[in-house]
């Protein structure tokens, strides 16, 4: 099956030239290890984009496919199709040593991860590519990033959506003119590590306990259900036992002691554990085994994580800004010190918009000088890019500017320059520069958020993705994280914190996700999100000695749905010093849900602000 001979010419970068593997699985749900890999496509293009080999089969996954009017993949087509175990080593031999490719490569990557390790295997690929995220940095003129759109926007004829044999060869097409773009924008590509794994397990659903907690354990008083537990130390009763015993009464059992552990069961308390030093410094409770057997005979009843806490649904402190904007003012997490806050700034109805539907890049400067920059930018009505992408339309160079490194290529795109005395009073835009072969003066029409900014949810009934963005040649590495909060803006459980190493809440409803090297993201399903969950926060944090003045700014969108256009942005200069920051919350308002643009940065690591919002974190 051959690439079109229309698409546009293979790129000339050196860095652009790899094997390739282009996958497309089309599957019986959503969720990687508990939903199976229906139908699957492979093709294998050289580093000349020349193709050397071609894979398609449908999979018999010996359960219900699932939506068949979506694929269409009715029981009676599967059921002589052969299984995972089958065509393993063929598909395993294409994709080896190549780079995978796929369209939101994360969702195929992990279905392929699992299906592999059924079979006790793992899938033998080092980087993979996604072209959703591609197109998210060249930024194309087209209305969204889903597949067919910009099959359309680079010329390539789809045929059958949602058919896997299809899809990869309109991947083919993509690829081809996705590079083409980045080309000609001087874009490093977003390949993300990702080393072969031998961990993926078959989904189980974990049963996290049911209840929440009831704070600590009183000095003769009963243990309740959903109290937090450690045990430390050597134990009459085998370990196992002990645990099992106490989860069976609805007790929270814990690896780590922090300050919302209820009891620490030791039978040693001079022994200088990491367990008996945090609770010493905490003042967490400590009991002996034997008092621990008697109080497990008797647990009190505890208050379900299903229901709300009396007076406490749907609260919210809200205050009102200029405009109509609502700004929800969330209640700080306890014990987290350094805390940076700035009011919300919402623009004047008869404030300067000239630059509105612009995006501006900014070059050069101090980290207080740049964020400045950005700040007047977006107070213009403008957009400010931490990339350069198709849909930058001027760029500010302060001084220092002259030696970015993509100086050139924007001269080359004939991009409007300008220095800093021009956001003094910016000059109506100019016409469309003759030849242009960018999209820089198509509008932005993501509506732009500054700090505080609230924003309504429409469309609840679709997941919402909020992404963060940063520039592609920061010096430290970004871990975006989530921490899904009740009234009291605490976790109920430690699973509420989603993040790399645990990468989705048990249910689904929050899901982490890693798009590049600079670029991760947070999707909430609203609808689904248990009644005592009020927020969601999400937020970034460095690990090390680097800060955000390292990072520099950093750009989130909101999203509803795969593949959709940004609904809102907003750029955060906030942190300088700091390692930690709030990036954006959604919260409950009302019936609805509303998103507000953050970037308050705090000092510590990462840890004190789990610590903050109640999760037991292991040093």
């Amino acid at each position: 099956m051959a690439v079109l001979s229309s698409s546009p010419k293979w790129p000339t970068l050196p860095d652009y030239f790899h094997d390739w593997a282009l996958v497309d699985v089309e599957t019986s749900g959503l969720r990687p290890g508990r939903d199976r890999v229906l139908s699957l496509a492979v093709i294998t293009l050289d580093g000349h984009g020349r193709q050397t080999g071609e894979f398609s089969t449908l999979l018999n996954p010996g359960c219900d496919p699932g939506p068949v009017h979506v694929h269409g993949l009715t029981p009676a087509r599967l059921a002589g199709a052969p299984t995972f175990e089958d065509i393993a080593p063929q598909v395993g031999a294409l994709l080896s040593s190549r780079v995978l490719v796929a369209h939101n490569a994360q969702f195929d990557y992990d279905f392929l991860a699992h299906e592999f390790a059924r079979v006790r295997s793992w899938v033998p690929v080092s980087r993979r590519l996604c072209t959703l995220a591609l197109n998210r940095l060249v930024g194309p003129a087209t209305p969204d990033f889903k597949l067919g759109t910009l099959a359309a926007h680079y010329g390539v004829r789809q045929e059958r959506a949602h058919d896997a044999r299809d899809d990869v060869r309109v991947l083919s097409g993509v690829l081809r003119g996705s590079l083409g773009a980045a080309e000609r924008l001087g874009l490093p590509l977003p390949l993300l590590a990702c080393p072969p794994r031998q961990d993926y397990k078959p989904y189980v659903p974990k049963t996290p306990c049911a209840y929440r907690n009831p704070g600590r354990l009183d000095a003769g008083g009963p243990l309740v259900q959903g109290m937090k537990v450690a045990i430390t130390g050597d134990t009459q009763v085998s370990r196992e036992e002990l645990v099992a015993r106490s989860v069976a009464a609805g007790l929270n059992m814990m690896t780590s002691v922090s300050r919302q552990t209820s009891v620490v069961v030791t039978n040693d308390p001079s022994a200088a554990s990491a367990k008996l030093c945090r609770a010493a410094a905490e003042g967490v409770p400590l009991v002996d085994e034997s008092t621990y057997l008697r109080l497990l005979e008797n647990v009190q009843p505890g208050q379900a994580k299903g229901t709300a806490r009396a007076g406490t649904a749907g609260q919210h402190r809200m205050a009102e800004t200029p405009g109509n904007a609502t700004t929800a003012q969330p209640t700080p997490a306890p014990s987290i010190p350094a805390q940076r806050t700035t009011a919300p700034t919402t623009p004047t109805a008869d404030a300067d918009r000239s630059l509105a539907g612009r995006r501006v890049l900014v070059l050069g400067g101090t980290h207080e000088e740049a964020a400045a920059a950005r700040s007047r930018v977006v107070d213009l009505g403008a957009s400010a890019a931490v990339n350069l992408s198709a849909r930058v339309t001027d760029v500010v160079a302060l001084p220092g500017g002259e030696a970015d490194r993509r100086v050139n290529r924007i001269a080359s795109l004939g991009l409007r320059v300008h220095d800093a005395d021009w956001l003094a009073a910016p000059a109506p835009a100019a016409k469309p520069v003759p030849g242009r072969s960018v999209a820089g003066d198509q509008l932005d029409m993501a509506e732009v958020l500054v700090r505080g900014a609230v924003i309504d949810l429409p469309d609840l009934d679709v997941a919402w993705t909020v992404a963060a963005t940063w520039g592609q040649h920061a010096a430290c590495d970004v871990d975006v994280v989530a921490f899904a909060l009740d009234a009291h803006e605490q976790v109920a459980g430690d699973e509420d914190f989603v993040f790399y190493n645990a990468p989705e809440h048990p249910d689904g409803t929050v899901r982490f996700a890693t798009d590049g090297p600079t670029e991760q993201a947070v999707t909430a399903d609203l609808e689904r999100l248990p009644l005592e969950v009020s927020r969601v926060v999400i937020a970034a944090a460095i690990d090390g000695a680097a800060t955000f003045s390292d990072v520099g700014a950093i750009e989130i969108t909101a999203a509803c749905g795969i593949g959709a256009a940004p609904t809102a942005r907003a750029t955060l200069d906030a942190a300088t010093t700091e390692r930690t920051m709030i990036l954006a919350e959604i919260y409950r308002r009302g019936d609805g849900w509303r998103l507000r643009a953050v970037g308050q940065g705090y000092d510590h690591g990462l840890a004190d602000l789990a610590r903050g919002y109640g999760v037991d974190v292991t040093e």
